[in-house]
């Protein structure tokens, strides 16, 4: 019979072992079969799993059955299990037709735990090397490794730090899993000797097959490392994850630059209010405010970042806003992708604040509650948003408003009041296609397009001067925009004579130009103008109905 255990007698167990990572609500009961067959070397270890895994069910709401019998590998008796755990099994363990029921049920949803040499099994059958990701090669002695933990956001890992030091039996791998799974620990050659994989050697990790889901260790081989917390901790994460019980990104990740992981280099606080900063951890605190990458502007990409809540709180990821210190501003010109799972639809987590709300359905069934991490991706391309949690997505947003833009700008993390204490970790981005865009002079009649003294208030005067090199004389084409110094030329108004000056970034129509005949610059209808058709320093730039006159003819570097 299965007993749900209270949340005090689930804590008082996860205190005793040290380590286990906190639940905040206990979850639906659930069954777990460990199977534990071997046709090759039997690990002595074998029964200290078994007992570690029938005490973290014990303490968190699972049943296990504890097997080595492949009989039991029909469809209908895996059909009453939410994950099968690969207890250091070795060789060829099933036969075909116990493969095939295994199969189909991983593929209709089941789960999978696979520690360590559950890489050293079933070599001919191809589905299983889909399953555990990657079989294992060769080991050196048993010794101490350092483990750089890569994911800090899935429950497998997310009670470790960025390193962690320990003795066990390090496994190569055939191939490296990294472009079919999302790697959530690796292990640093450089620390111990033996190691054949290079910079990239993948350890843990966690993949989806079909509607299935897979987490694989390659620790796990002495005894003692059923009795260290952070092990015991990792191993029920996984089985967490793969019997559906909590939720992560578990799609493969390549080519992400970090913006931060530990140090806030590049970013800047604005608002009151700010977040502390510990273990890899940003910690929102009073408010309102936000930290924002000031460093860059971002175009078409895709962020990633994870965060957790406390308790009923509230922040949100702002994007695509305009250089400035004022937060409010920034929600203004640029979107807030919510948080706050407990306000009105269109405010709550994973909505366009204000604008549109999530589809609460997908939302509802991939968001971990609070004392969880969870992960976004936001996909910017052009004036669209999606929005991703724990890899499923939930909201697709195109945005209309003419005082936004998502073409390009910055990004932020809100910190919204006392109270409201959020964390996030991880906070990554990955450019999509063509070039960064290049700056350079704006000339005509011999002249450059300047701003007025190299100002950057809004409404600096944008003229005709001597060409210097200077900043104030570099422009970039960032969609429709032309910018220099991190703000947009804007024209004042859309009849004849409209000045032109410097302006902060909002997508308003002032701001959009193209290229004419002729070598012209477009905005509204009309053509960017040197007033009168003077060359002189000092002349101020206008729009005015095209004529084609020299006056009105520019080269773009």
């Amino acid at each position: 019979m299965r007993r749900v255990l209270g949340a005090t007698a689930a804590t008082l167990v996860a205190l005793a072992f040290g380590h286990s990572p906190p639940v905040s609500a206990a979850d639906a009961p659930y069954d777990v079969l460990v199977f534990s067959k071997t046709a090759g070397f039997r690990h002595d270890a074998i029964p200290n799993g078994i007992a570690m895994i029938r005490e973290l069910g014990a303490a968190n709401n699972f049943t296990v059955t504890a097997t080595e019998d492949s009989a039991q590998f029909t469809s209908a008796n895996l059909a009453q299990y939410e994950t099968v755990v690969f207890l250091n099994t070795t060789g060829d363990v099933l036969n075909a037709g116990q493969q095939s029921a295994f199969e189909s049920y991983i593929r209709g949803g089941g789960g999978y735990v696979g520690i360590h040499s559950a890489a050293d099994t079933e070599y001919d059958w191809p589905f299983y090397g889909e399953l555990v990701g990657a079989y294992f090669a060769s080991h050196p002695a048993i010794q101490q490794a350092t483990i750089r933990v890569e994911d800090r956001a899935h429950q497998a890992t997310q009670h470790l730090g960025p390193t962690w030091v320990r003795t066990d039996e390090w496994y190569n791998f055939r191939t490296n899993v990294r472009s079919s799974a999302r790697v959530l620990a690796t292990l640093d050659e450089s620390t111990y000797s033996g190691g054949s994989m290079g910079a990239d050697h993948p350890h843990t990790w966690c993949k989806t097959v079909q509607g299935g889901r897979s987490f694989y260790t390659g620790s796990g081989h002495t005894q003692a490392s059923y009795t260290d917390g952070n092990f015991r901790s990792m191993v029920l994460g996984g089985i967490r994850y793969a019997a559906n019980r909590t939720r992560a990104d578990c799609r493969p990740e390549n080519g992400y630059t970090t913006l931060y992981n530990g140090a806030t280099t590049g970013w800047s606080q604005s608002g009151p209010g700010g977040f502390t900063n510990n273990a890899g951890t940003l910690t929102s605190t009073g408010g309102l405010g936000m930290l924002w990458y000031s460093t860059k502007e971002f175009r078409s990409y895709s962020l990633k970042l994870d965060w957790r809540m406390a308790g009923d709180d509230n922040s949100g990821v702002v994007i695509g806003f305009p250089p400035g210190s004022d937060p409010n501003a920034s929600l203004n010109q640029g979107h807030e992708i919510q948080i706050d799972a407990t306000d009105t639809p269109d405010r709550t987590t994973g909505a366009i604040y204000g604008f549109q709300a999530p589809d609460t359905a997908a939302r509802d069934a991939a968001l971990n509650p609070p004392g969880e991490w969870n992960t976004f991706e936001v996909l910017v391309e052009g004036e669209r948003v999606q929005v991703f949690l724990n890899g499923v997505k939930v909201n697709d947003f195109v945005n209309t408003d003419p005082a936004r833009s998502l073409t390009s700008g910055h990004i932020g993390i809100q910190n919204h009041g006392t109270g409201d204490d959020v964390s996030f970790r991880n906070i990554r981005i990955r450019e999509l296609g063509g070039s960064t865009p290049t700056a350079g002079p704006i000339v005509g009649g011999g002249k450059c397009v300047d701003v007025s003294g190299a100002g950057t208030a809004d409404g600096t005067k944008i003229q005709l001067w001597t060409c210097t090199g200077g900043t104030n004389q570099q422009w970039t084409r960032d969609g429709g925009t032309l910018r220099a110094l991190g703000k947009c030329m804007t024209a004042a108004g859309a009849g004849d004579g409209a000045l032109v000056h410097l302006s902060t970034c909002n997508g308003a129509a002032g701001q959009s130009w193209t290229t004419g005949t002729a070598g012209t610059l477009v905005n509204a209808g009309k053509c960017l103008d040197a007033n009168g058709g003077s060359t002189a320093n000092g002349t101020q730039l206008i729009i005015w109905t095209c004529h084609g006159g020299t006056n009105q003819r520019w080269t773009l570097s």
